[in-house]
């Protein structure tokens, strides 16, 4: 019984996708006030790193262009990671219009469900209430003028994922992955996902690429080699970067100071503004 709902439910979800490419049927996307461009940092799968890149990137286009103005959306609802890594816990002012005043720091506008509860607070919500909550972050946050909205997006390719990419115009997706097998049967999911609603898919980046060993300098790949390499070939789009597996990146993101901050002169940090650098080639090469 389980097979078959699940099997007529793959039926009508891939039947209205079909439609929806067939007669032109997709949701009308609404933009954001005032934001330019909107690029989603997604994964297939939790835990390849995709929160700790789009911080990063996002503190990374903060510096490649000074003028450049840069918001963070957290979409994760389930396990919002952003106020952490960006050093913020209060809540949110309101504006006249009751629509609520992102929090600022290193010059990037953020807002998250994370400012909302409780830190230790468990989301246990059905997919209603997780849709009301989407739909307060994309429609009720006075983000000002952007140039940039960096969403950082939940894994898989569910409900919160779809409402998102159907619901808002996107300038592109970047899929973040490991080169792990597993990790890339799940990136190449995200991509499917993203060609079904129209939304080009900008590059993949390698995270985890490569382990150095601080002792004897021996590179290990913990995680399978060039996985992200070949799947950007299969995929026909760029491999924008690969990002190693250093702690360093970790102990930064735990201390509210990103990498691409607290140590810009790194090459781990040059390897982020590289990442962007190639993102805002892209959105603009679209621009004409």
């Amino acid at each position: 019984i389980l097979f078959r709902a699940h099997q007529n439910c793959n039926e009508v979800t891939n039947g209205a996708m079909q439609g929806s490419r067939l007669y032109g049927s997709l949701p009308r996307k609404w933009p954001i006030p005032g934001v330019k461009h909107i690029i989603l940092i997604a994964s297939g799968k939790g835990g390849v790193g995709k929160s700790t890149t789009a911080v990063n990137l996002a503190v990374g286009l903060t510096r490649l262009e000074q003028h450049l103005s840069v918001g963070l959306l957290d979409a994760d609802v389930y396990g919002p990671s952003i106020p952490k890594m960006m050093n913020l816990s209060h809540r949110p002012e309101l504006t006249k219009q009751n629509k609520m005043i992102p929090l600022v720091n290193y010059g990037i506008k953020c807002m998250s469900m994370g400012f909302l509860v409780e830190e230790s607070s468990a989301m246990v919500w059905r997919g209603l209430m997780v849709m009301s909550a989407i739909q307060k972050l994309l429609r009720q946050v006075d983000w000002g003028v952007l140039d940039v909205l960096v969403v950082d997006m939940p894994p898989g390719t569910g409900d919160t994922q779809l409402t998102i990419s159907q619901q808002i115009p996107v300038s592109g997706a970047v899929l973040v992955t490991t080169p792990q097998d597993i990790a890339l049967l799940d990136a190449r999911r995200g991509a499917e996902m993203f060609k079904n609603v129209n939304i080009p898919v900008l590059g993949i980046i390698q995270n985890m690429s490569v382990f150095v060993c601080p002792n004897c300098g021996h590179s290990h790949s913990i995680f399978g080699s060039d996985g992200a390499r070949r799947l950007s070939l299969e995929l026909g789009t760029d491999l924008l970067g690969d990002v190693p597996l250093d702690v360093r990146i970790r102990e930064s993101c735990d201390l509210g100071s990103p990498m691409a901050l607290s140590a810009p002169d790194n090459m781990i940090a040059r390897t982020y503004m590289e990442i962007g650098k190639c993102i805002l080639r892209k959105i603009w090469e679209k621009e004409t």
